[in-house]
């Protein structure tokens, strides 16, 4: 573990004592696990963007059966090597 230091004010300090006597944890327990649940939150969710793109899946036609092995031929030609 990194050790760190951070201030808080007096009622937080107040409360996480409280919460750490209450629950028979120490305060930096119970701050880790805080901030555990913050970055998880901070975290994105991708299954919405998996939703976006499966939905697209099938709904254009190229005119094209191979678009998938030579995709970087096909944007070579369309669009000239960049």
């Amino acid at each position: 573990m990194v050790r760190t230091q951070i201030q808080l004010t007096e009622e937080q300090a107040a409360q996480l004592k409280e919460l750490a006597h209450a629950s028979n944890e120490s305060i930096a327990a119970i701050i880790r696990k805080a901030l555990d649940q913050f970055l998880r939150a901070q975290q994105p969710d991708n299954r919405r963007d998996y939703r976006r793109a499966a939905a697209i899946i099938g709904k254009y036609e190229a005119g094209r059966t191979d678009i998938a092995g030579n995709h970087d031929r096909y944007l070579e030609e369309d669009f000239g090597a960049c």
